[in-house]
C-alpha cells in the first residue's frame, strides 16, 4: 500500500508539472499570436520604450521622470487607445539605450518606441515606423577652437557616435575617412569630447542644443551644420497594422490641431520648442517642423474638426 501511495504521489506530481508546462507553452503561444491591439486590451496597459538623455525628445527629470515632447506623443496615443477600446489604458514607460530598442520591439518586450527615433531602411525591414512628428539632422558638437579645423574637413578626426543610430551612418557617408569612437551614452560622448579624447561628438541637433543650453560654458563649444535631416517617428513592431493606424491617427490629430491653433496643442508643442520653452528651436528647424507637420497633413485625409 505505501509502495502505491509513493506511485500515485510521484505519478500526481509528474502530472501537476505536465499541466504546469502546457500551460507555460499555450500562454506564450497565445501572447506570440496576439496583436498589439489585442494584448493592450486584453491587459490594459501600453509598455512604451523612450529615452532618459534626449533632452527635449525624452529624457529623465530631477526627479527621475521620463518626460519629454515625444512622451507626450506618448500619452496622446495612449488617449486615443482608450478611446477606441473604451477602457482605461496604463502607459508603461521603459528607458532603452539606443542599441535596445529595435531589439526589445522584436521580441514584444515593449509595445511601441517613441523618442528621437528617425526612418532608415534597415530599420524598416525589422519594425515599421509611424508618420514624422519632428524634424532634426546630425550635426557636430565641437571645441570653439576646434571648429575651424573640423569644419573643413572630417579626415582622420575623431568622431564619437552612439552605435546603431542614423548619426553614426551620417557620419560615415560624409566622410568615410574619419575615425569612427563608439560611445556608450551621450552623457560619456560629452564627457570625452571635453577630455579630448574625441574632437567632435555626432548627435540629433536639437538634443545637442538642448545639452549647450544646460552648462555654464556654452560659449566653449560650437555646432557645426547639418549632415542630415531625419524625421523623428515612432516605431512599432510589424504586422500590426489596426495599432499602427491608431498611433497615426493620434499624431496627426495632434499636428492638423496644433497647425489650426487649438490651444491645448499650441501649449503642448510650445512648451518643449517655444521662445521660452526647454529647447527654443532656430528659426529655420522650427519652420521645417511646421513644414513637415503640414506635408504630414496633407497627405492624409483632414481629421474633422470636431474630432479635434
Amino acid at each position: 500500500m505505501l509502495r502505491y501511495n509513493c506511485q500515485r504521489s510521484r505519478f500526481s506530481k509528474l502530472w501537476l508539472h505536465g499541466i504546469a508546462l502546457l500551460s507555460m507553452v499555450l500562454t506564450t503561444q497565445i501572447a506570440a499570436a496576439e496583436t498589439i491591439m489585442e494584448k493592450v486590451a486584453r491587459t490594459g496597459v501600453l509598455t512604451a520604450g523612450t529615452s532618459k538623455d534626449a533632452l527635449p525628445f525624452a529624457y529623465a527629470d530631477n526627479k527621475g521622470q521620463l518626460v519629454g515632447y515625444s512622451v507626450d506623443m506618448l500619452t496622446l496615443i495612449q488617449q486615443q487607445l482608450e478611446r477606441e477600446l473604451g477602457r482605461e489604458i496604463e502607459l508603461k514607460l521603459v528607458a532603452l539605450q539606443p542599441k535596445e530598442r529595435i531589439p526589445q520591439l522584436v521580441n514584444n518586450d515593449v509595445d511601441i518606441v517613441c523618442d528621437a527615433s528617425s526612418f532608415t531602411w534597415e530599420r524598416d525591414k525589422k519594425i515599421d515606423f509611424s508618420v514624422s512628428y519632428g524634424i532634426t539632422g546630425t550635426s557636430l558638437l565641437v571645441k570653439q577652437d576646434d571648429y575651424p579645423t573640423i569644419s573643413q574637413s572630417l579626415v582622420g578626426k575623431r568622431i564619437g557616435v552612439l552605435p546603431g543610430t542614423t548619426n553614426e551612418l551620417a557620419i560615415k557617408r560624409a566622410e568615410p575617412r574619419a575615425k569612427i569612437v563608439y560611445i556608450r551614452d551621450r552623457a560619456q560622448g560629452y564627457s570625452a569630447l571635453k577630455q579630448g579624447k574625441i574632437d567632435a561628438f555626432a548627435g540629433d541637433g536639437v538634443l545637442l542644443e538642448s545639452w549647450l543650453q544646460t552648462i555654464n560654458n556654452s560659449e566653449d563649444f560650437m555646432l557645426t551644420g547639418y549632415y542630415s535631416k531625419e524625421g523623428i517617428a515612432c516605431m512599432i513592431p510589424e504586422n500590426n497594422s489596426q495599432f499602427l493606424n491608431s498611433v497615426n491617427y493620434a499624431l496627426i490629430r495632434f499636428m492638423q490641431s496644433f497647425l489650426a491653433g487649438k490651444s491645448q496643442s499650441v501649449v503642448l508643442f510650445e512648451r518643449w520648442f517655444g521662445f521660452q520653452g526647454i529647447v527654443p528651436l532656430t528659426e529655420d528647424l522650427r519652420n521645417l517642423m511646421l513644414e513637415n507637420m503640414q506635408l504630414i497633413v496633407d497627405f492624409k485625409e483632414e481629421i474633422p474638426a470636431r474630432e479635434l
